[in-house]
């Protein structure tokens, strides 16, 4: 019979699931060479949402000086002179990420829309806009949340109402 597994008891109440896997995320990035953290799990922020879904950053090398980096990104072949005209622009948006001039040079890897084996790099299509829900769900949702006062509960009731009843039954 297995002994469950104790973890140390860090102050009172719940910790946030970020600051749990905060550390391992931290030296997986800088084994990659990305001392900010911030440029891998904000990427579509940073050098906005168009440029974020046809590439991804892979690593960073320094050179000798230590100074002067270089960023490669992986994108498919299609995409590749589109990544190469815009170059400046994502280096000046990654460096202002950093606060100084981290990045000297952007690299373009290309690789197949699937990726590589240890990447597994899928790049995907542009969100499709939620449906409108059913006239008949939204009227259900309203009849659940009629009597509460508040109109921001009342609101978020509805909304959380009109989510789980137009949920498709598997």
């Amino acid at each position: 019979m297995k002994q469950p597994v104790s973890y140390p008891k860090r102050g009172r109440g719940f910790a946030r699931a970020a600051t749990l896997v905060q550390s391992r995320v931290r030296s997986a990035s800088e084994g990659r060479g990305f001392a900010e953290t911030r440029l891998l799990t904000h990427w579509a922020e940073i050098v906005g949402e168009a440029t974020a879904q046809s590439a991804q950053p892979v690593n960073v090398t320094y050179g000798k000086g230590g100074m002067g980096a270089t960023l490669t990104l992986l994108t498919t072949g299609a995409m590749a002179p589109m990544l190469d005209m815009q170059r400046e622009q994502i280096r000046e948006k990654v460096n202002a990420c950093y606060g100084y001039r981290a990045i000297s040079r952007v690299r373009i890897t290309q690789t197949a829309p699937t990726g590589f084996a240890e990447g597994r790099a899928a790049f995907t299509q542009a969100p499709k806009a939620p449906a409108k829900p059913d006239p008949q769900v939204l009227a259900q949702a309203a009849e659940v949340s009629r009597d509460v006062a508040s109109d921001d509960l009342r609101m978020a009731l509805e909304a959380l109402a009109t989510n789980v009843l137009s949920k498709h039954k598997s």
